[in-house]
């Protein structure tokens, strides 16, 4: 294909979904000025369908820009330094959160798209890190600062900004929309030419963007060309699912939001064919599974129904619930995989575990957690009351026990729950306070007034390698352990990223599944103890074959009898391989 032709086929794809958006508009104006802003002009990269972009390899770090600081340096140079002394080898994409000037929720109400927060570095520090990292970051894409540029012109009527914002009349009927907060939806905002009532989704401080005006959507090729051209290769499309609304619907999922999205992963990959799509889509399970589209979506969606569940069933000590959820999950076709995690700087939201979990549950679950020293969000129900929307507490606070109470055995359980993780289908993601294991704010949380900040610590930086270093310290024994887990999962092609999975049926004291490489040569069977009583299995449940040579990746230990008994001590777990 020549690059005229090219061109001329790449423009009649972009204007095909730019007609489902905006079918009122100069189409071909529209495309045109799309094309010229990501330079298809003068090159376009060839994109092969269902190419899986990662393997075992594949591990990803979340962390704020200043999630550890050191004197007298900038907290990206310090970011820089701690993944090279720490995490080189071991992580290899690293997730850095909005790191754009902001005026509220640590990073995600942004002022302005295009610079670095002089508090943190510069475009500089953020190439570097992108020369030798996968860099991931935020579009924050459905909703900007009250204090940004866009909003002061729209209040004044001036460009660019003016018709930005969705405007209501107060008494409109919004009783359909899907709201993850209890704060009024609309705000009162002083115009130049009178009082006018703007959408909020989330704060009075984060406006929503119209995307029906297809200025915004022009902004905001502008801003992914921007990020591309500075090393960013990963897009996490925040709050991506309230991005359209319509009113009388409940403005979340709607068709318009899933359009944009496979013009803007049209748009991405045309520059770089090996960047990545990963949608933020906080919400029931089903309608997450929309997002991966016909492969032409999201190449990556947040497995937003395991951390609630993994947490539910380790302090349970019972798989039931787990199992039967990881059979519905359908497998990732090529070129799609699930971003699997357990915790992250946003609390551990409760919408995904709807229908999975009881209201007893889930009530059940969040008391646990004020008792060991969490939080809980709530939101806004249509009858007017409210209902626990997310947990706000640090992982290795929320394994101190179970629904027994307080125990022994919180780096077990810790440990064991990364370890199914690490296991699964998926590419796994590790918030950088789970890998330190990082305790709860409370400090933090009571000088901000913000929940979710009881997962945000902020580390000087000696401080913590002074922790990692001593052998005795629960920093460094989680550390260890983990980094130890990474390693061993990174050289088995069985925990590729899209190899086949199978739930395997025990009892409920124990979670089991069945990893094959995707050449058939490597299978392994992982185990694990739930609980924290010692329990038994013997190997002939298995079904290993006995011509193979059988052993256990975590101790090395050979299975010489197909018979055997195995006992697995309270949260003990077995990799058990053939290769």
């Amino acid at each position: 294909m020549t690059a005229v032709t090219a061109l001329r086929e790449l423009k009649r794809r972009i204007s095909d979904h730019l007609v489902k958006l905006y079918p009122d508009e100069d189409i071909d104006s529209l495309t045109g000025s799309i094309a010229d802003i990501m330079g298809y002009h003068t090159a376009i990269a060839e994109v092969i369908p269902h190419s899986n972009l990662w393997d075992q390899n594949d591990i990803i770090t979340i962390t704020y820009g200043d999630s550890i600081t050191g004197k007298d340096e900038l907290p990206l140079d310090t970011l820089y330094r701690f993944f090279e002394a720490y995490l080189k080898g071991v992580s290899n994409i690293i997730h850095i959160l909005p790191f754009y000037p902001f005026s509220s929720d640590d990073g995600f109400s942004v002022i302005n798209y295009c610079e670095v927060n002089q508090s943190l570095g510069s475009w500089e520090n953020i190439n570097r890190l992108a020369n030798d990292y996968s860099l991931m970051a935020d579009l924050v894409i459905n909703h900007c600062s009250s204090r940004s540029l866009w909003f002061d012109n729209f209040k004044q009527g001036k460009k660019p900004g003016s018709g930005y914002f969705i405007e209501c009349a107060p008494d409109t009927d919004l009783s359909k929309v899907v709201r993850p907060r209890t704060s009024p939806l609309l705000r009162k905002t002083q115009k130049l030419e009178g009082i006018s009532y703007v959408w909020c989704t989330f704060s009075h401080d984060q406006i929503d963007l119209d995307f029906s005006n297809p200025d915004v959507l022009l902004e905001f090729v502008k801003i992914i060309k921007m990020y591309l051209d500075q090393g960013i290769s990963i897009f996490r499309l925040d709050a991506v699912a309230f991005l359209w609304k319509r009113v009388g619907t409940p403005c979340i999922n709607l068709i318009e939001t899933h359009e944009v999205i496979r013009l803007l992963r049209l748009l991405i990959e045309h520059v770089n064919s090996q960047a990545i799509i990963i949608t933020e889509t906080n919400i029931p399970n089903r309608e997450n599974l929309s997002y991966f589209g016909n492969a032409n979506e999201a190449h990556l969606i947040y497995n937003f129904t395991l951390p609630p569940l993994i947490l539910y069933t380790m302090l349970s000590g019972q798989s039931r619930l787990l199992k039967q959820w990881m059979m519905s999950m359908p497998p990732a076709q090529n070129g799609t995989s699930y971003f699997n995690f357990i915790a992250s700087h946003d609390g551990i939201g409760l919408r995904p575990v709807e229908g999975i979990l009881t209201d007893h549950e889930v009530d059940k679950l969040a008391s646990l957690m004020q008792q060991f020293g969490g939080d809980v969000s709530w939101r806004s129900m249509p009858d007017g009351k409210h209902r626990p929307y997310e947990l706000n507490i640090s992982l290795i606070d929320a394994m101190k026990g179970t629904f027994e109470g307080e125990d022994d055995h919180q780096i077990s359980r810790f440990i064991c729950a990364h370890a199914i993780m690490l296991a699964l289908e998926g590419i796994p993601a590790f918030y950088i306070h789970s890998l330190v294991a990082t305790g709860n704010d409370q400090e933090k949380m009571n000088m901000t007034s913000n929940k979710r900040s009881i997962n945000r610590h902020n580390w000087d930086y000696d401080e913590l390698t002074g922790y990692l270093n001593e052998k005795d310290n629960l920093h460094y024994k989680i550390f260890e352990r983990m980094s130890r887990l990474i390693s061993i999962r990174k050289q088995q092609p069985a925990f590729h990223p899209n190899a086949t999975q199978f739930t395997l049926h025990f009892d409920e004291s124990l979670f089991a599944f069945w990893r094959q490489s995707q050449d058939r040569s490597q299978s392994i069977f992982c185990i694990y103890n739930i609980t924290n009583k010692a329990r038994q299995i013997a190997l002939q449940d298995v079904n290993l074959i006995e011509l193979d040579q059988w052993y256990d990746l975590i101790s090395s230990y050979q299975y010489q009898d197909p018979r055997e008994i195995v006992t697995l001590n309270p949260y003990e777990f077995v990799w058990i391989t053939n290769k």
